[in-house]
């Protein structure tokens, strides 16, 4: 695609600080551990200087290994894209249709919202990704994607030289240790014989490495289709979510309205093309989209700002009854509590007795909302959000009669 036409281009030398994270340092180790062992197995069950195939094979073997790294860098470096500091829409009244980010002051931009991890407002975010790092959205949607098809991919071509290379080496053993009569296999037989040894340290290299290119091969397997299913639907994984709050919305308070997602251009093919194009830049400006028949430019956000307002409605005040200390698994609260810490990369807050906390969402033994403050709860000033453990806080009175819950609480009662 055209994502191999375009150029990785560092804004400074503080880009090269995104390998410094356990993110990119397991998935280039998985990359480099794959990719030597498979070249290594090539040499010795299918030699590439004596047969067609060998040469085909071992050639493919390092195509893969190019494209895999350089889409995975070209996501990692290239970035998102980010909402320009200070951006406003250029018809002011547009304004109350979108929210206002503190942080980057600016609005947010159709389709855009605020990472806390990169603390800037991502065009077209769909999540922040610690295996490259950094955001995936609207510059290296494609690169992205490209890069969940290529790994499993070049996983699989992989995992078929780690069998073939253990099948062929044990059998060629096996064969000769008995005195049985060998069977001609052309891929496995060359002379001289391979000056690489195949002892014991080389099979658990290659068992090691199979199972590697096997867990990779399902694991971003299901991330591809999951990107897929949500591009030929020209949404974002956090649209897809939105989408969801707005029929939920819609159902509790029984609104005769309907949610029409203003994005779908109707077709796949069509929707395809807003993320891969041929010149390797993606369609638009990032800032601006299309938008299908019957719907407004600012539907997608006139329904956020609904559903921010109906998060205030339904959350709950909460008083904290114990210290916590933001820990990730607290130990000393509870051994539910450790074990069902919310598996996500959102922040946890620290707890003072007497404070108070307006959760808007929660799972059975955790629970997440902002902390107001002392001057008051301001929205977007000053926020301090975050998961914190259920059996630290009580509900207010005031609360307590109106028998609201946070959203997801009442799911899990």
């Amino acid at each position: 695609m055209g994502t191999f036409c375009s150029v990785i281009k560092f804004e400074n030398l503080q880009e090269l600080k995104r390998l410094c994270h356990w993110g990119p340092i397991i998935a280039l180790g998985v990359i480099a551990i794959c990719s030597t062992m498979a070249m290594i197995d090539s040499v010795l069950w299918y030699w590439p200087l004596h047969t067609t195939g060998g040469s085909v094979n071992f050639i493919m073997l390092i195509n893969w290994t190019v494209m895999i790294l350089y889409n995975y860098f070209n996501a990692m470096f290239i970035g998102p894209g980010f909402v320009p500091l200070g951006w406003k829409p250029e018809d002011s009244q547009d304004s109350m249709y979108l929210q206002y980010c503190k942080v980057c002051q600016a609005y947010k931009a159709p389709r855009s919202h605020h990472c806390r991890k990169c603390n800037r407002c991502v065009m077209k975010m769909d999540h922040h990704c610690p295996w490259i790092n950094n955001c995936c959205g609207y510059q290296n949607h494609a690169s992205f994607t490209l890069f969940l098809l290529l790994a499993p991919l070049g996983c699989i071509h992989a995992a078929f030289i780690f069998v073939m290379t253990m099948y062929t080496q044990l059998y060629n053993r096996l064969s000769f240790g008995w005195n049985t009569v060998k069977i001609d296999m052309s891929a496995a037989r060359r002379d001289p014989l391979p000056i690489i040894p195949f002892g014991l340290a080389a099979f658990a290299a290659t068992l090691f490495a199979l199972g590697l290119a096997l867990g990779t091969t399902i694991a971003v397997g299901m991330l591809f289709f999951i990107q897929m299913k949500i591009i030929l639907r020209n949404k974002t994984s956090i649209e897809s979510w939105i989408e969801e709050k707005a029929k939920d919305r819609i159902q509790y308070y029984q609104l005769d309205e309907v949610f029409v997602f203003p994005y779908d251009m109707g077709s796949r093919w069509k929707n395809f093309k807003q993320v891969f194009t041929w010149s390797g830049v993606p369609e638009g400006d990032g800032l601006a989209w299309p938008v299908r028949e019957g719907c407004h430019q600012y539907s997608l956000t006139i329904e956020q700002l609904k559903q921010k307002a109906d998060k205030r409605i339904r959350s709950v005040r909460y008083r904290v009854i114990e210290d916590y200390s933001g820990a990730c698994c607290p130990l000393n609260k509870g051994i539910k509590t450790f074990f069902t810490s919310p598996c996500t990369e959102e922040p946890r807050i620290r707890l003072q007795k007497g404070e108070f906390i307006l959760a808007t969402r929660g799972l059975r033994y955790w629970l997440y909302g902002d902390k107001i403050l002392d001057d008051g709860f301001v929205e977007g000033v000053s926020r301090i959000r975050g998961w914190f453990p259920r059996n630290c806080v009580e509900k207010c009175p005031c609360d307590a009669e109106t028998d609201q819950a946070p959203e997801g609480e009442k799911k899990n009662r």
